[in-house]
């Protein structure tokens, strides 16, 4: 089982991942509107980029935005949550093991200790949003089973790695579970809203680009919403 999980699944997975993505970035392209968009953009590119950068800039500091700076705790959630789930699965040095020896090159690997660390920030920061879904109404009207599904695939990863971690029962069933987890988060991306993995940086580069020529940029405005 270990076999398959780290060799054949893990390749097919990483597949679809990538192949998927690509084909969700060209159709999130492809579908912009030629009249409200393409040609604004074309005719202001220096302007539009500008937009796009700060968008994304700002969205990534915690407060950064207008957005956020309305939303306290679920920014606070957010970033928590998120911090971990990009930290971990790139950083953790069991993981830049298993990259070496599958893919051939390795990132830079964080400690032990800030590891456990960041990956308890982590489930406080998805618990957090869990509890958001089920408190706020204007969020748990909209929030169906696969949101549920998507939340509880999120949290599969940290979960079982920590029980593997601190090696609680079967270590190798906790291991494997990991593995299958994580992969299964990889097949997920291209087809559920875990996709804003990736597509985040188109949707806020559309919208700073909005903004930075059609909604005030023009005028020096620097609105980041």
């Amino acid at each position: 089982m270990h076999g398959l999980l780290t060799g054949p699944l893990f390749y097919l997975s990483l597949g679809v991942c990538v192949i998927g993505m690509i084909v969700r970035f060209y159709q999130y392209f492809a579908g912009l509107s030629w009249q409200l968009d393409r040609v604004a953009y074309k005719e202001y590119p220096a302007m539009g980029l500008k937009g796009a950068w700060r968008s994304i800039y700002k969205w990534l500091i915690p407060y950064g935005t207008y957005g956020w700076r309305t939303q306290p705790v679920m920014a606070a959630a957010f970033f928590t949550f998120h911090i971990g789930a990009v930290c971990i699965p790139l950083f953790l040095i069991g993981h830049n093991v298993f990259l070496k020896d599958k893919l051939g090159f390795s990132l830079p690997s964080m400690s032990a200790s800030a590891a456990d660390i960041i990956s308890w920030i982590a489930v406080v920061g998805i618990l957090l949003l869990a509890l958001r879904r089920l408190v706020l109404p204007e969020v748990r009207i909209m929030t169906d089973k696969k949101d549920w599904g998507v939340l509880l695939l999120s949290f599969a990863p940290f979960a079982t790695g920590l029980m593997a971690r601190y090696q609680v029962g079967d270590y190798s069933l906790w291991l494997n579970l990991h593995i299958l987890s994580g992969e299964l988060v990889l097949l997920a991306i291209p087809f559920t809203k875990l996709s804003h993995v990736f597509l985040f940086f188109a949707s806020r580069a559309q919208l700073g680009m909005d903004f930075g020529i059609k909604r005030g940029g023009i005028k020096g405005s620097k609105f980041a919403w």
